[in-house]
């Protein structure tokens, strides 16, 4: 089966610009593709996760990508998928950022003479002529068509900002720079991405002459339609020290039924012919599928090592085993104690399982903590020295727990 095949049967395209030019390229090796990554945080989450495992999908087929950091978009900001404007962001968070992807990026993509490149838009776009932009690029625009496109349409009601607006040639001129500098003929990005993308094959076939392609990846929905990646936390992040690979291997591990084996065709590199025995298990096999999904993607985030661990603990944990060596940890230091002890509100802020103690007292009150498989239902439950020095397993709910110990 070629690549083109293989990401069809996986569910990954969405939309394409030339269906047989596109499957040509790709299964010949012949593609020269960027994907876009704006700076907006200081690590990649789970929504880059897709983008990731296509570069390196289409990489093992023989084809060049170039990861394009957007260090000069990211002072304007992407409205798709939007309701409000994006914060603005100052130059050297912008660059922290970017130097955080990069180190993050490695672990997928292969860089180096004739393999992958990286390039950061900043190095072009934060040189341009206000006046020579406008004429090179503003005339080859329709703001009709501009206005019809769906990263725009929501903005309209709340008020589309003209910084906002200009994202979408700046995203063109990125795919237009990058076709006559670096030879990419393609552009693959997620499928709210869709219009800016078209935005630039049209720029390159007016100012050229020449083709250039595009082709969106599905979005990754549950079964609600509700894009996947959040946890009541926030996005599920590939920095281990915002989402650790315990937390990572557990949001897999917790994903719904439902969404198991899409996930699994999606993200995992499992051979399609496997896949397809799997979907045939008995569904009292789908537990062992979640923990197949969890092992493969936190073992591709995190390494073979962290995802040993996470099992290890999950096992520990789930199977009553005692075993907490490798389970996530919060330390407390003796200035968190009062007469050696600490009582089970301050002690449940301090695991991260609340932001404040108001909330704390609600979540004890609904009876949803307990400590050592022990349910909580005093508000002054206190704990004492030599119990933290073994360890105390704090659980909110059935799937958050963290290990508590004296540093």
């Amino acid at each position: 089966m070629n690549i083109f095949e293989e990401l069809e049967a996986r569910g990954l395209i969405a939309q394409v610009t030339d269906n047989k030019e596109i499957k040509e390229l790709i299964n010949n090796g012949g593609a020269r593709f960027y994907i876009g990554f704006d700076p907006t945080a200081d690590s990649l989450h789970v929504g880059h996760f897709m983008a990731l495992c296509l570069m390196k999908r289409l990489q093992m087929a023989g084809n060049k990508p170039v990861v394009l950091i957007g260090g000069g978009t990211g002072y304007i900001g992407d409205p798709s998928g939007r309701t409000d404007m994006r914060s603005m962001m100052t130059p050297e968070t912008i660059q922290h950022n970017c130097d955080c992807f990069k180190k993050q990026m490695e672990r997928f993509i292969e860089f180096g003479e004739d393999k992958a490149i990286m390039v950061n838009n900043a190095d072009w776009l934060l040189n341009l002529n206000y006046i020579e932009l406008l004429r090179e690029v503003g005339a080859c625009f329709s703001v009709n068509n501009m206005l019809r496109a769906e990263c725009y349409k929501q903005r309209m009601e709340k008020g589309l900002s003209f910084l906002e607006f200009n994202y979408m040639i700046m995203q063109a001129f990125d795919f237009y720079h990058l076709h006559q500098h670096y030879g990419c003929n393609m552009q693959f990005g997620g499928d709210d991405q869709w219009s800016n993308m078209l935005a630039g094959t049209e720029l390159i076939r007016k100012k050229t002459g020449e083709d250039a392609y595009a082709m969106t990846i599905t979005l990754l929905m549950n079964s609600e339609g509700k894009k996947m990646g959040k946890t009541a936390k926030g996005a599920v992040w590939l920095d281990p020290n915002k989402t650790s690979p315990f937390e990572f291997y557990q949001y897999w591990r917790n994903v719904d039924d439902a969404d198991v084996m899409k996930c699994i065709k999606m993200l995992t590199f499992i051979p399609l012919e496997e896949i397809n025995k799997m979907e045939n298990w008995e569904d009292s096999r789908i537990n062992e599928k979640k923990e197949i999904l969890a092992y493969q993607l936190t073992e591709l985030v995190h390494g073979k090592e962290e995802a040993e661990k996470a099992k290890a603990a999950a096992y520990a944990l789930f199977s009553g085993s005692g075993d907490s060596e490798n389970m996530p940890t919060t330390e407390l230091s003796l200035e968190d104690l009062f007469e050696d002890k600490i009582g089970i509100v301050k002690l449940i802020v301090k695991c991260g399982f609340a932001s404040s103690n108001a909330e704390a007292k609600r979540l004890i009150q609904q009876g949803g903590i307990t400590v050592n498989d022990e349910s909580i239902n005093s508000l002054d439950k206190m704990f004492t020295l030599s119990e933290l020095k073994e360890g105390l397993i704090v659980k909110k709910g059935k799937k958050h727990f963290r290990k508590a110990v004296i540093a």
